[in-house]
């Protein structure tokens, strides 16, 4: 973040600067002391009045803040309230009591948040924060693919536009993929817009996926060759790679699963060095929990993630902007594949979700 001096930083709109002060270091100690491994101290300085300004927001506005595993530590476990990846987040949505929602995520997130929230506030720092996923495909493109394959289910990604989620039978995040397809006791499936993540679910069922070529702008930058030389250099290094990488990268894996399954496999491998194909800022949040473990970082950043910063949060606090709005008639039929996703019915006994190699 950038800072005129390790002391102050500008408020974005206006009022004046803020001092990292005795107050403000003693405020946040608790809060530094769990990610001083991973943020520099001149780096905290800057950004912890920021931190402790919005948490005093937070309360007057009677407000909550989600973040994804891909904000940076300084939101992630500096002023979220709940976090996770898209489904705890989808999750966490229904029922929150605050006022006001405060989506640090991509557009797409805070649009969920806002179809099963009807009646809340909901804010999103930066509305430019989207999805190269959720532009791979738009209603139309539904309608006429239910055209050529009638009668063929469709189960759409989380990472789509509120329009697209209204066309769709159900919506999935990586994390159900599998179970919300078998859930649909169909021989076949339409499956929009991630064709790597649908690949990795064709690769896990009998049930026939019929793909888009749609990808995530940041998972399919990674390489098979590329993996496999962290392989080669580095010793005991356990791989954990997300079903949006290419079904090559997903071949050079120990693990494949969702964000939090990844980060349930290194708490339960607890391994000496990991490497998680996926978007670099969900390492350092990871690293903040098993300081003991060596994260090495291939580094592809999502550059809408990244719109998102502790200074945008705080003038979306102070200027209850930008308001995140569905269209009623297009809410109610997204909501629709939403709970569907949020409650699939049970799948089969035995059949697979997220899975490794042995």
């Amino acid at each position: 973040m950038p800072a005129s001096s390790p002391k102050s930083t500008q408020n974005i709109i206006g009022t004046g600067p803020l001092e990292f002060t005795p107050e403000i270091e003693r405020e946040t100690a608790a809060i530094y002391e769990r990610v001083r491994h991973v943020i520099p101290e001149i780096e905290w300085r800057a950004h912890a009045p920021y931190i402790y300004e919005i948490q005093k927001l937070k309360r007057q506005r009677n407000a909550i803040i989600l973040a994804h595993n891909y904000q940076t530590p300084e939101i992630y476990h500096g002023v979220a309230d709940l976090k996770g990846d898209s489904l705890a987040l989808a999750r966490d949505a229904v029922g929150v009591h605050s006022d006001v929602i405060v989506m640090c995520g991509v557009h797409f997130m805070a649009e969920t948040a806002k179809i099963l929230n009807p009646s809340k506030t909901v804010l999103i720092p930066d509305p430019e924060a989207g999805c190269s996923l959720a532009a791979a495909i738009t209603a139309e493109d539904v309608r006429r693919l239910r055209e050529q394959h009638p009668g063929v289910p469709v189960v759409t990604y989380v990472n789509t536009t509120a329009e697209v989620k209204a066309e769709s039978d159900v919506c999935c995040t990586s994390a159900n993929a599998v179970e919300v397809v078998e859930s649909l006791a169909t021989d076949r499936v339409i499956f929009i817009p991630d064709e790597f993540l649908g690949s990795y679910v064709a690769s896990r069922t009998n049930v026939e996926v019929i793909l888009w070529k749609g990808h995530c702008e940041v998972h399919e930058q990674f390489s098979a060759p590329a993996i496999q030389a962290y392989r080669d250099n580095y010793d005991d290094l356990l791989i954990l790679a997300h079903p949006e990488c290419s079904p090559e990268v997903l071949g050079k894996a120990d693990f494949v699963g969702s964000t939090s399954g990844m980060i349930r496999e290194v708490g339960l491998r607890q391994p000496k060095r990991v490497l998680m194909v996926t978007e670099c800022s969900m390492s350092d949040n990871v690293a903040v929990e098993y300081p003991q473990i060596e994260f090495v970082r291939p580094c592809n950043l999502c550059p809408h993630m990244k719109r998102i910063t502790l200074p945008g949060i705080l003038d979306s606090l102070q200027s209850m902007k930008h308001v995140v709005d569905v269209d009623p008639s297009v809410a109610q039929r997204a909501r629709r594949a939403v709970e569907r996703m949020l409650a699939p019915a049970k799948r089969p006994a035995g059949s697979p979700s997220e899975a490794g190699r042995s």
